[in-house]
């Protein structure tokens, strides 16, 4: 996934296609270093396990391998100047659109062997260990949106159209879009969600070490029962923003040009996630001074 990185890096630059209002390399691009993060961050989780191991390195080959299908699908078609999702136009194109299908199923299949393996492990550190099941569940709906995109889009019928599937939710997809990103401008996008589920996978861990690190600093953070109040919140902030953006998707509305609805909700997460942070911080100063050992 690295050297495809770099391959579409290169294709950025000395290829002028463009397919669907973007690059036609970006897509590879995105992807591969998506995968990147991906397969490093269930590597490393792997890594932790006391048992198992052996049905976690099938379950991670299982990953490795269908996401490499899928890159080779999604460059070769970006070589052929061809859309490689939803594409119907030819018998060959929808053989390939099906194979990438069913490459996805069985990624999401190999996750959620590791994800089962690491619910069951006894794993020290607690704050650890729920933010790798949290994120890993995250990332499992996150890949599930994906799923949403197959279906036919208004105009769109079976048999009939060259493209089945799409993006974008209310608008067609290529339209006005975010620079780097290429989500709508205009409309819904399910990758948003796609996106915000997956790299939960990292994002989470990542907050363990922030927190691991400043411990030495902060003295409440030295104590692990904060640490995991801590990551237990920042888990059920993430789920509820992950299920934001899957709402405003879902009904046709831009990331960038929200309703009255979607912030007031965003405002209610936000002000759930500075208050649970001072209460668990709270926890541990109240303990401290009546001697207690509970909270």
């Amino acid at each position: 996934m690295v050297v495809m990185a770099v391959l579409s890096a290169v294709g950025l630059v000395v290829d002028d296609r463009v397919l669907v209002g973007a690059p036609i390399w970006f897509k590879p691009f995105k992807f591969s270093v998506s995968f990147v993060a991906y397969c490093l961050s269930l590597a490393w989780m792997l890594s932790l396990l006391p048992r198992g191991r052996r049905v976690g390195w099938w379950a991670g080959t299982v990953v490795a391998l269908a996401s490499l299908v899928e890159m080779v699908i999604i460059a070769g078609q970006a070589m052929r100047g061809k859309r490689s999702h939803f594409n119907h136009e030819t018998p060959f194109d929808e053989a390939l659109f099906s194979a990438m299908a069913i490459t996805v199923v069985i990624l999401w299949l190999g996750t959620l062997v590791v994800a089962v393996l690491l619910l069951r492990a006894r794993i020290a550190d607690r704050a650890s260990a729920w933010a790798m099941r949290s994120g890993i569940i995250l990332a499992l709906a996150g890949t599930a949106v994906g799923f949403l995109m197959t279906r036919a889009a208004p105009g769109q019928r079976p048999g009939v159209s060259k493209v089945i599937g799409a993006h974008s939710v209310g608008v067609p997809d290529g339209g006005p879009s975010m620079p780097l990103t290429g989500w709508s401008t205009t409309g819904g996008d399910l990758r948003i969600p796609h996106f915000v589920g997956m790299h939960a996978l990292q994002l989470l861990p990542l907050l363990v070490m922030v927190l691991t690190a400043l411990a030495p600093r902060f003295a409440r953070l030295a104590d692990d029962r904060v640490r995991l109040r801590l990551v237990l919140l920042a888990a059920g902030v993430y789920a509820a923003a992950f299920a934001l953006v899957l709402w405003q998707a879902l009904r046709g509305q831009p990331l960038i040009h929200p309703d009255g609805v979607t912030l007031g909700t965003a405002g209610l997460i936000l002000a759930t996630a500075v208050l649970g942070t001072y209460g668990s911080l709270r926890t541990l100063r109240l303990r401290r001074r009546d001697g207690s050992a509970s909270a």
